[in-house]
């Protein structure tokens, strides 16, 4: 898993029999198979699946209005975009590539699919892109009642995330909701 210090991907897989391990420049949360360096460095050493969230805080729509009012962060965009093609262009057989809705839809390609962790029993809402190199959609595993209109336990009246700022609030809401880490390693169980 690329850029997964919550091991909670990892630790999915792992349940399922599969020999795997996260990668993040951070200490895994989770105590398991964790290699804390640059991804870019192990990503040719045979790996037959990956799962990569790169960081979104420079991709995602929400956040993009600032690039034309901070100076340099434009520039910081434009590496994470070449980071995320480096992730998606790697030799490996099967590769799943996950962000919020982000600039990666219209500089890169569009995303295979987009999931709701109220889709696998959560009751909250986070539009999640997969981009997906050889894997199949995900299926929905757990599909709590209402649509893209129903206010979940994660929101705000207005619709907005609950969280309020604090210097962990990426960190919160980077976490891989466990029903679609779930989903993940039984529908992608064949690697």
């Amino acid at each position: 898993m690329a850029c997964e210090f919550s091991g909670i991907v990892r630790e999915a897989f792992k349940a399922k029999g599969h020999d795997a391990w996260s990668c993040d420049l951070l200490p895994t949360e989770i105590q398991g198979q964790h290699i804390q360096g640059d991804v870019l460095e192990i990503l040719n050493d045979g790996w037959d699946l990956m799962i990569a969230h790169p960081p979104c805080t420079y991709l995602s729509v929400s956040g993009l209005h600032w690039n034309g009012r901070v100076p340099g962060r434009q520039a910081k965009t434009e590496a994470a975009l070449h980071f995320v093609q480096l992730l998606l262009e790697a030799h490996i057989k099967h590769i799943a590539l996950e962000n919020p809705v982000s600039c990666i839809s219209t500089r890169i390609r569009k995303p295979d699919q987009v999931v709701q962790p109220w889709w696998f029993g959560h009751d909250a809402s986070k539009k999640t892109c997969l981009w997906l190199k050889k894997l199949p959609l995900l299926k929905e595993t757990n599909r709590l009642p209402g649509d893209d209109k129903t206010r979940r336990g994660n929101q705000t009246p207005s619709g907005q995330n609950k969280l309020g700022p604090s210097p962990d609030r990426w960190k919160e809401r980077s976490r891989t909701f466990p029903g679609i880490a779930q989903a993940m390693a039984e529908q992608w169980n064949f690697c």
